[in-house]
C-alpha cells in the first residue's frame, strides 16, 4: 500500500475514474513524522528531493537524509526557543533549505510563514504587525536579510534571525547550526487541529490576507498530485513556483511525497525556457506544472523534444487555446488546467487529458460539493454565471484542505462561511457536459447593457493579437450601459498606441465577440498595476 492509501477512501466508476474521495486524517497527524519519517524508516534510499540552480550546483536527497536534517534543524529551534504554535517566516527562493525548514517547523508543531524574497520592508513591517512571528530564516542571496534587519528594528520585536549557508551581520547562520546539532529527535505532540502553515494573499483587492491551514492540509492534496498532476511512485513531478507561494505547496511538497514521486527544483531568478527545458531532459523529469505565461514562452522559444514527461498541467491564470493546441501538437500532451485558492487545495480540474479543453476549469474534485450561486445563494442554471462555492458533503463538516481561519478575522472568516457554504468570491460558468469556465472574481463581473460579462473571455480573444504582451479587460461608469468594457494594453517593444491601432484591434476582436462584449474603449499603458505575486489588480483600473 502507498502511504497515501493510508489516509483516504477513494471510489470509481466501472471506467476507473474517480468519482468520490474522503480524506481520513488522525488526531495527531504530522507530515513530518507519518510521511517523511515514515518514508525514511521503510524505504531510506527512495529519492524525494532533486535540487539544481542556474551555476550548475546540485543536490539530491532521500527520504533518510531528509528525516534526518530536518530533526536536526528542529532541534535548533526547539533550542532558540521556538515551540509548538510559533510562528516562523521563511524567505528562502527555491533553495533546498526550505523542505528541510519546512519539515522541521511542522515536527515542532510551529507554523510556517512563507513568503517570497521579492518583498519590501514596508511588507515584512505588515506581516510582523500583523502576526506575531518568533523566527525569521532566510536567503543569503541579494538584500533579503538587510530588509528583514530594518524592518525588525522599525517594528521593535525580538526574535531570532538565521540566515542560510554564509555569516550575515545580524543573522545566525543555520546551515552550521544544523551540521552541529543531534539528529534525535522525540516526537513532538501535535494535533491535526493545530495550525501549521500561514499564507498571506497576494492582495489583489485590499491588503494582503493571513490565510491558516491546518495539518490536515498535506493530505488534501492528495487529489491535485495523484489525479490532476499524475505525479508517479518513484517519478519526478517538476512544478514552477517560487517557495513563498501557495502553489508550491500544491505542487513541491505535499502531495507528490504521499503518492511517493521525488520533488525536481530548478533553483532560478530569471526564467530561460532553453534552461528548464534542459533541466527537464537531463534528469527525466515525469510530470510538469507551470503557470500558462511559461507555455506561452515555450511555444514562441520552440518546444524541444522531451521524451520523459508522460504528463502536463497548467494553473494560475486562463490558458490561450492556441497555446494549448501548439504545445499538443509538439509533445502529444494536452494541458490540464485546475483552479483553486490559497484557502484552499484543488477545487476543479481537467482530470483526463484525453478529455481537457483549453481555457476550462475543468471538473469538480471529487473531493469536494462545487456549486454555483447568485447572490441570494440559489443555484445558477447551466450557462449563467454563479459564484463558485463550496458545501460540506455532511452536514457541519468543515471539509479537509479549506483553510481554518484567517488571521484575527473572524468576522471575514463568518462572511466567507456565511449559510455554512465557503463563497470563493469567484465567477464561473458551467456547461451542459458539466465543465466550468471562469469568468474572473465576482466583484470583476461587468455588468453592461442588462448582461453580465466575464473579463477573461475577452482578454483570451486580446491575447491572440501578435501585437499585445499583456491585456486587462474591466468595467468602467457609462450613462448607457451602466458599464462599458474597458482594455488596458500593453503593447509589444517598438509599437505605439495611436487611434489607428486601437481601431485595428478593436475591430479584430469586437469581430469575434458577442455585440454586448465588445471592447468600448482601449487605453494603452506601459505595465500594469500589480501586486507582488504579478496579479494584476483590476481593483486600482476600474477606478480609473
Amino acid at each position: 500500500m502507498t502511504i497515501y492509501q493510508r489516509y483516504c477512501k477513494e471510489s470509481f466508476d466501472r471506467d476507473g475514474r474517480l468519482v468520490d474521495f474522503d480524506i481520513i486524517c488522525p488526531e495527531d497527524f504530522n507530515f513530518g513524522y507519518d510521511v517523511v519519517d515514515v518514508y525514511a524508516a521503510q524505504e531510506p534510499r527512495k529519492r524525494a528531493l532533486v535540487w539544481c540552480d542556474t551555476e550548475g550546483n546540485e543536490r539530491q536527497f532521500t527520504f533518510a537524509e531528509l528525516s534526518e536534517l530536518s530533526s536536526r534543524c528542529a532541534n535548533v529551534f526547539l533550542s532558540a526557543g521556538i515551540g509548538r504554535g510559533d510562528k516562523v517566516l521563511a524567505a528562502l527562493k527555491k533553495h533546498y533549505e526550505y523542505w528541510i525548514v519546512s519539515i522541521a517547523l511542522h515536527k515542532i508543531g510551529a507554523v510556517l510563514i512563507p513568503v517570497t524574497h521579492m518583498l519590501t520592508v514596508k511588507d515584512y513591517v505588515y506581516r510582523i504587525e500583523s502576526a506575531d512571528i518568533k523566527g525569521f530564516v532566510c536567503t543569503h542571496q541579494g538584500d533579503v536579510c538587510d530588509r528583514v534587519l530594518e524592518a525588525v528594528k522599525q517594528t521593535g520585536i525580538s526574535a531570532r534571525l538565521w540566515s542560510i549557508r554564509q555569516e550575515k551581520e545580524g543573522f545566525e547562520n543555520l546551515t552550521a547550526a544544523i551540521e552541529a546539532a543531534s539528529p534525535r529527535l522525540e516526537r513532538v505532540k501535535t494535533s491535526s487541529h493545530d495550525p501549521m502553515l500561514l499564507y498571506f494573499t497576494s492582495g489583489t483587492t485590499g491588503l494582503p490576507k493571513g490565510v491558516i491551514h491546518d495539518h490536515s492540509y498535506p493530505l488534501a492534496h492528495i487529489v491535485t498530485a495523484k489525479y490532476w498532476h499524475h505525479a508517479l511512485d518513484n517519478g519526478l513531478h517538476f512544478t514552477v513556483a517560487e517557495t513563498g507561494w501557495a502553489k508550491s505547496s500544491w505542487g513541491k511538497l505535499y502531495g507528490q511525497w504521499l503518492v511517493g514521486s521525488a520533488v525536481m527544483v530548478f533553483d532560478f531568478d530569471n526564467f530561460d525556457p532553453k534552461m528548464m527545458m534542459h533541466v527537464i531532459n537531463k534528469y527525466k523529469v515525469t510530470t510538469f506544472c507551470a503557470p500558462p505565461t511559461v507555455y506561452r514562452y515555450l511555444v514562441r522559444s520552440g518546444i524541444p523534444e522531451m521524451p520523459s514527461l508522460t504528463y502536463a498541467t497548467t494553473a494560475g491564470e486562463l490558458l490561450n487555446p492556441e497555446v494549448f493546441r501548439k504545445f499538443k501538437e509538439k509533445t502529444g500532451l494536452s494541458l490540464c488546467e485546475g483552479y483553486g485558492q490559497t484557502e484552499s487545495t484543488l477545487l476543479t480540474a481537467n482530470f483526463d487529458a484525453g478529455t481537457s479543453v483549453a481555457g476550462s476549469m475543468g471538473v469538480p474534485s471529487p473531493q469536494y460539493r462545487i456549486v454555483l450561486l447568485d447572490r441570494d445563494c440559489k443555484p445558477t442554471p447551466i450557462g449563467e454565471s454563479g459564484e463558485v462555492c463550496v458545501v460540506p458533503k455532511r452536514e457541519g463538516e468543515h471539509p479537509a484542505g479549506l483553510f481554518s481561519a484567517y488571521l484575527d478575522n473572524d468576522e471575514l472568516f463568518r462572511e466567507v462561511w456565511r449559510g455554512g457554504v465557503y463563497h470563493t468570491g469567484d465567477s464561473a460558468t458551467q456547461d451542459e457536459n458539466g465543465r466550468l469556465w471562469f469568468n474572473g472574481r465576482f466583484d470583476d463581473i461587468i455588468k453592461t447593457g442588462g448582461y453580465r460579462v466575464g473579463p477573461y473571455e475577452i482578454e483570451n480573444v486580446l491575447m491572440e493579437n501578435p501585437d499585445i504582451v499583456e491585456c486587462s479587460v474591466v468595467g468602467v461608469p457609462d450613462k448607457l450601459r451602466g458599464q462599458a468594457i474597458k482594455a488596458y494594453i500593453v503593447l509589444k517593444k517598438g509599437l505605439t498606441g495611436d487611434h489607428a491601432l486601437e481601431k485595428q484591434i478593436k475591430d479584430q476582436a469586437n469581430a469575434r465577440l458577442s455585440d454586448y462584449k465588445w471592447i468600448r474603449i482601449i487605453e494603452f499603458v506601459d505595465e500594469m498595476p500589480k501586486t507582488i505575486s504579478g496579479k494584476i489588480r483590476k481593483v486600482e483600473q476600474r477606478k480609473g
